[in-house]
């Protein structure tokens, strides 16, 4: 493709978003990537559920969040290390793979005869690792190759591939996974590998392409110092130290606290639902009472409820979030969830119903993944590359997780000696969300503070 001529993919992307001659074909690049990489999670997500809930109920599901919080401590250490040992094309490349060679060893532990309500429980711990881990390193590549101006204007088509990744992975799923399709739950995983082996690979090619670009586009100087800084290691400091020196990360990372703890609270009263419907449909011989039956109805249930989110977080992506980012700006943006989070629990806790909780959870996670999915990743333009590699993973990891773990303490508490209904934890959800808002407006005065300190060299366009 010739990018000095608008071809077909920069008429096509030109529809949703501004495309700066030259842009399109990297955007279009970096989209696909992450169409597989969300695509491989979201065929992954259900299995998960199906797995955990064959043996274990929504209560010992939040548990596992805490041993999740634990790991990705050492996890995040390990990480900022390796990102000042290696370059960045590299690191990702390295971190793909590990992920990989254990989807084969879960196919081979189940061909082994390791029971469910094993592999269940260490299945879920791994993907709640992997699913934090591999998403936040594309997004601090994607930080790493634009500049602010030019993330606002192109990071919203890259979301939309990761909405159609995340439709097509859970579609897949459900219409492949067994008994209707032809492959089990462990053999999806196999297939899950070969599509992160093709993430690698665009990533290799998406990286060399942009160093070519250093070299054509500026002078020899400035492209050699360039091409240096985009290959060579990062700094060295952990993530957790680049996080508490600014005051800017600290407020994102309670944020996303915030908002993890808040959804996965409202994920807690779906599985809650889900196996209640699982033991009514045994009950009702709808299904078999076999661990396997129950297993892969629970997983088809989820995949219906995550098809139906998918499709809206699509639509939103396409339509509205590019539009509310020009009209309205990351910063006012990042209030749209926390409000509507507000509203949907606000009434969960006047009286749970299954359908207020289930159109609450489609509102809250369709608007999560589009629009909020959007907000965070642009909220890092502003920063430096260390802290889009080191501080971003520690945030989109650990602090991910710690909202989980806060979680797991409250079910804990709620469910043994409180004996709290679903309408109680909707009310801490109410709670949490307005502490959620708060965050964001302080979040709002430091990023208007630092785009304004970088404003000269907002416009330069891609830094790569």
């Amino acid at each position: 493709m010739n990018e000095k001529s608008p071809g077909i993919v920069h008429k096509f992307l030109r529809l949703f978003s501004v495309i700066h001659p030259g842009e399109a074909l990297t955007v279009f690049l970096l989209s696909i990537n992450v169409f597989f990489i969300i695509g491989v999670y979201y065929v992954l997500k259900p299995i998960r559920k199906g797995l955990i809930l064959t043996d274990y109920g929504a209560a010992e599901e939040s548990y596992l969040y805490a041993v999740v919080a634990i790991l990705l401590i050492f996890v995040v250490k390990v990480f900022s290390y390796a990102s000042s040992k290696i370059p960045r094309h590299v690191l990702i490349s390295s971190v793909t793979l590990f992920f990989i060679s254990n989807l084969a060893l879960f196919f081979i532990l189940n061909s082994a005869g390791l029971p469910i309500s094993i592999l269940g429980p260490i299945f879920w711990i791994w993907l709640s690792i992997f699913s934090v881990f591999i998403i936040a390193q594309f997004w601090a590549f994607a930080n790493d190759i634009y500049t602010e101006e030019a993330g606002k204007r192109l990071f919203p088509i890259i979301m939309f591939g990761q909405n159609v990744g995340a439709y097509v992975g859970v579609t897949s799923l459900s219409k492949l996974l067994k008994p209707k399709g032809p492959f089990s739950v462990f053999q999806m995983m196999l297939m899950a590998g070969i599509f992160l082996t093709i993430s690698i690979v665009l990533t290799l090619i998406i990286h060399k392409k942009e160093i070519k670009r250093i070299e054509t586009k500026k002078t020899d100087q400035i492209a050699e110092k360039t091409k240096k800084k985009e290959v060579e290691p990062l700094k060295k400091g952990g993530g957790f130290r680049l996080i508490f020196k600014s005051r800017y990360l600290v407020l994102i990372a309670f944020m996303i606290l915030a908002l993890n703890y808040v959804n996965t609270t409202g994920e807690f009263m779906k599985s809650d639902i889900w196996t209640r419907a699982a033991d009514n449909a045994a009950e009702t011989g709808k299904i078999e009472t076999t661990p396997e039956a129950r297993t892969q109805f629970i997983a088809k249930t989820e995949a219906d409820f995550m098809r139906l989110v998918n499709l809206l977080t699509m639509l939103i992506q396409l339509f509205l979030v590019s539009r509310i980012f020009k009209w309205f700006g990351v910063r006012v943006a990042m209030f749209f969830l926390p409000f509507m989070a507000l509203g949907g629990y606000f009434f969960i806790s006047m009286g749970t119903t299954f359908a207020l909780v289930k159109w609450t959870k489609t509102a809250e996670n369709s608007t999560d993944y589009s629009l909020m999915n959007t907000v965070k990743q642009a909220l890092f333009l502003v920063t430096s590359r260390e802290a889009k590699y080191k501080a971003k993973a520690a945030i989109d990891t650990f602090f991910v997780r710690a909202g989980d773990l806060l979680h797991a303490l409250t079910v804990f508490v709620g469910t043994t000696y409180l004996a709290f209904r679903l309408e109680n934890f909707a009310r801490i959800n109410v709670v949490v969300a307005v502490i959620w808002i708060i965050l964001c407006v302080l979040i709002a005065k430091q990023h208007k503070k630092i785009s304004s300190k970088n404003a000269p060299t907002a416009q330069q366009g891609p830094t790569v």
